[in-house]
């Protein structure tokens, strides 16, 4: 027999917490880069309208 009802059952928790964590993992990352891609467009955007204002005054 391949384990008591219990064990199937624990055996199959773990499984299921095993890939919550992982998928959590996943999301904390995908947020760490949105936040990071984010930061870095809007420094990108900024320097940009600088760039446009200075060349709309002449300089």
């Amino acid at each position: 027999m391949a384990g008591s009802s219990s064990d199937r059952i624990e055996k199959a928790l773990a499984r299921i917490e095993a890939a919550a964590a992982a998928r959590a993992f996943t999301t904390a990352k995908l947020v760490r880069r949105h936040t990071l891609l984010r930061e870095r467009i809007e420094d990108a955007v900024t320097s940009l309208d600088a760039l446009i204002a200075r060349e709309g005054k002449g300089e």
